[in-house]
């Protein structure tokens, strides 16, 4: 069950889609799916797969997590999966997992690629609604850029909607405007909407959640392809697989949250495709070695992985490009 936004729209509830059919094709299993248009449909759609008698019920997004812990407990023999969704470990029922990423990390890498080729000195957010999925990229991106490059000037903004493409897209106009030379998109198709207004002006942008290169972009046929330097990875697909092939061997935990971050594969940078020339080997070089002291815990993002709120005290002393 998608958050609002659709099974094609390039952004988390495609990949959780797609995870969910993989899992569905390699097993064998029956699939279905409804494509959210209302906050107020929620517990209905959730329902509507519990009436038909689905074992398991994927649902995405932070904002159905009151709507999911509430069904799963209400129905012990259905396993739900709620993608971007944090619920204490220990304090829900054992048929219940929240799908947590280490967005921050993702983003964090993301800023430090953004202020390394930023020639203004100026980069932007276009950012979704203020929810912690959100925050953690927003926030991971902002400590990535000043964590690289501390004198770098940083905008952004939270919109109230993940699903205004025209409204990202103006919002990106207003960054370029006050001297922003690279932006990245972290609001669902809103986001999409600023990166690709962005990049047919010329201007470098990063996608957020997938590989914004294959599916914006259309695999490099879209104007403005060229200027998509990567995208903040986060491994929806992969997770949703992951934790149906769990239920399936038997080894499915349930009870509070699995987290998918640099150390496990769960986050990451997608290919620099049409840009990589563009990219210098020192910039790719510096990449390289933040995503790997992420992964084995020497580097921290200063955000907390939670909330996503700045944790002042954890901050990282920046380590300065040089060119």
């Amino acid at each position: 069950m998608t958050d609002l936004g659709k099974v094609n729209d390039g952004t988390f509830n495609e990949f959780a889609h797609r995870g969910a059919l993989q899992a569905s094709e390699e097993f064998g299993l029956e699939y279905n799916y409804i494509e959210t248009t209302a906050q107020s449909d929620y517990e209905q759609n959730i329902q509507t797969f519990v009436d038909e008698g689905y074992d398991v019920i994927v649902t995405v997004g932070f904002l159905i997590a009151d709507a999911t812990q509430a069904a799963a407990a209400a129905n012990p023999d259905i396993t739900f999966i709620g993608v971007d969704q944090f619920y204490e470990p220990g304090t829900v029922t054992d048929n219940l997992v929240g799908l947590q990423f280490r967005e921050d990390q993702a983003g964090f890498v993301a800023g430090a690629l953004a202020a390394m080729m930023s020639e203004s000195g100026t980069i932007g957010v276009v950012a979704g609604q203020e929810i912690p999925p959100v925050k953690k990229f927003r926030n991971g991106f902002d400590n990535g850029a000043q964590y690289v490059r501390p004198d770098i000037n940083l905008l952004g903004v939270y919109l109230p909607t993940f699903v205004d493409p025209a409204l990202g897209a103006s919002t990106a106009e207003q960054l370029i405007g006050e001297g922003a030379d690279v932006i990245f998109g972290a609001g669902g198709p809103t986001g999409s909407g600023g990166i690709k207004a962005a990049a047919e002006n010329g201007v470098y942008v990063i996608g957020v959640d997938q590989d914004e290169y294959t599916t914006t972009f259309a695999g490099g046929s879209a104007p403005g392809a060229d200027r998509i330097l990567s995208s903040a990875i986060k491994r929806v697909d992969v997770a949703v697989a992951d934790q149906i092939s769990q239920l399936i061997d038997g080894s499915f935990a349930g009870n509070g949250i699995a987290i998918y971050e640099a150390a496990n594969d769960g986050v990451g940078y997608a290919d620099f495709h049409d840009a990589a020339d563009a990219i210098p080997d020192g910039v790719k070089a510096k990449l390289d070695e933040i995503l790997a002291a992420l992964a084995d815990g020497s580097l921290t993002t200063g955000v907390d992985p939670v909330s996503g709120d700045v944790d002042s005290a954890s901050v990282p002393e920046p380590s300065p490009y040089e060119p």
